[in-house]
């Protein structure tokens, strides 16, 4: 697999105002919020900077993700670019590791995803993002 470039870092918070404290508290601009219907979370992702990535916050409305960190939330998962995520995901699974999804999921508009498990990447969950889309920004800033 050639070099990665980070994408984002995912935040589970338990309520969106969390999500906004965080944005005001470090000077943070939203780029677009969205939802994820494969894990039924509200989203929002920050704007690039030029010196970080986003940050995205997930907003979990039911599912595995609400009980993440005994319900508190915090530090999810850390998302790379790939030019092709089944492609990428095909690699993996080759050298005998373990997607968690059977095939790319729609994470918003605009990508596709799926993640490592953890037990392959000393416990960590890292994520491969697909653009197939343009970011879909609405008026929901």
């Amino acid at each position: 697999m050639k070099p990665l470039r980070m994408h984002h870092v995912g935040v589970v918070l338990p309520t969106v105002e969390q999500a906004e404290h965080l944005i005001e508290l470090f000077g943070l601009e939203v780029d677009y919020r969205g939802y994820v219907k494969s894990y039924h979370a509200d989203l929002i992702f920050t704007k690039y900077g030029p010196n970080e990535s986003p940050i995205e916050f997930i907003i979990p409305h039911e599912g595995v993700l609400t009980r993440f960190n005994g319900g508190k939330g915090g530090i999810a998962h850390i998302a790379f670019e790939v030019e092709d995520v089944e492609a990428a995901s095909r690699e993996l699974e080759a050298q005998g590791l373990e997607m968690l999804e059977k095939e790319a999921v729609e994470g918003t508009s605009d990508i596709i995803v799926n993640f490592l498990r953890p037990r392959y990447s000393e416990g960590v969950l890292f994520e491969l993002v697909q653009t197939v889309g343009p970011i879909d920004r609405g008026d929901r800033h």
